[in-house]
């Protein structure tokens, strides 16, 4: 039998192991020049807009709101189809989780139900770029600027994705991503915000590290609620040594996923009842077809294909047509169910039946392998196990 092929898997070459390796051996283990320096080629990859790192992607989020002055009695609107950290961020600063169903297709917020959703008490959107897929950004701040809203771009799947040739984080308001250990670009847990300006990136300084303030040796200041947040230099080494790879990284994931594509065919939805994702390569200003599939490319959209998430139709139990692809040695995963539905969620009201479009997605999307180091014959061999257990 063929060996087992999981659903993901970090890519980390020999020069960074031992790049970390010299980490541990210098001595400066906690938040140190490794971090700076990381944090200054970040800024250098967004275009020099402020960046400050963080040992999660989900802390980042928290950060924004509370530099937005988010909390009690304010609304933020978000997806339920994500990571529940996206929803918990905002019951941290004691603001109410507002909700709005996903568009069919992406998979993605829906940008009608956000404008729909809109209170007078909104004070902020969290949009998610599932996999990696950027939405309308055009129209998302569009929609922000006209309702006076924050935006805290919930990108932690999308570092190399772009909206119209610009990389995802270059622009807009606060940007978010992660570097957790399945990311496309990973420090085995962290993640880092992308702030407006100094004035911002300050703030997230004291609040990613107890509120502290330091001048010189003996002056500090605590003059807000922070908490233990901070990157540590071994973390920093490992992301020195992939970003310079970034670009191969998204390369080859993009190759992997028109593999997918071409060897499924252009029947292949119709003949199973499957949902395949959208194919958004970059359409250069002209809406463009994937090889294989009739689908159009929706134009100026580019993922960075984090993940290649198909939606099982209906009739099938999602639970086992993963076990039968776990039998043949193929791992899948579920990302995400709806977070709506989730105790937590229900205890504050929520319930089936509001939004639908998501309960469905959330009750049957399944994630199947795509990592850099997977060839096309892995492909062919996920693309066969399904279409067998499709079959029967």
């Amino acid at each position: 039998m063929s060996n087992f092929l999981p659903f993901t898997k970090p890519s980390i070459d020999e020069a960074t192991i031992a790049a970390v390796a010299d980490t541990l051996r210098s001595g400066w283990i906690a938040s140190g020049p490794k971090v700076q320096e990381f944090e200054k080629q970040l800024s250098a990859y967004f275009g020099g807009r402020p960046v400050r790192t963080f040992n999660s992607g989900t802390c980042t989020m928290e950060i924004a709101l509370r530099i937005a002055g988010i909390g009690p009695g304010d609304e933020v609107i978000t997806t339920p189809i994500s990571w529940v950290a996206t929803a918990n961020v905002i019951l941290e600063v004691g603001a109410t989780p507002v909700f709005a169903d996903i568009d069919p297709a992406t998979h993605n917020i829906d940008l009608d139900k956000v404008e729909a959703a809109i209170t007078p008490k909104t004070r902020a959107i969290i949009p998610v770029y599932l996999a990696g897929l950027p939405l309308d950004m055009d129209r998302l701040y569009a929609i922000a600027q006209r309702r006076g809203l924050r935006v805290v771009e919930d990108a932690a799947q999308a570092i190399g994705s772009t909206w119209k040739g610009r990389r995802i984080g270059s622009f807009g308001d606060f940007v978010s991503f992660s570097f957790q250990a399945n990311k496309n670009l990973t420090t085995s847990e962290g993640g880092c915000l992308v702030l407006n300006n100094l004035d911002e990136a300050r703030l997230a300084e004291k609040y990613r590290l107890q509120g502290v303030t330091r001048s010189g040796f003996d002056g500090m200041e605590v003059d807000v609620l922070g908490g233990k947040f901070n990157m540590t230099d071994i973390a920093a080494t490992i992301g020195l040594g992939q970003l310079p790879q970034l670009s191969a990284i998204t390369a080859r994931r993009h190759q992997l996923a028109r593999h997918y594509f071409t060897t499924l065919g252009s029947e292949f939805e119709a003949q199973t009842g499957v949902q395949l994702p959208v194919a958004d390569f970059e359409c250069g200003g002209v809406a463009s077809e994937m090889p294989g599939t009739h689908r159009p490319s929706p134009c100026g959209w580019s993922s960075n294909w984090h993940m290649f998430q198909i939606v099982l139709p209906e009739g099938i139990v999602r639970a086992d047509f993963m076990e039968k692809m776990k039998a043949r040695n193929i791992g899948c995963g579920v990302h995400y169910p709806s977070i709506h539905l989730f105790q937590l969620y229900r205890a504050r009201g929520f319930h089936e039946g509001m939004f639908p479009i998501a309960e469905r997605v959330g009750r049957q999307i399944v994630t199947l392998p795509l990592f850099p180091a997977m060839t096309e014959m892995d492909v062919e061999r996920v693309c066969a196990a399904m279409c067998e257990i499709l079959s029967k």
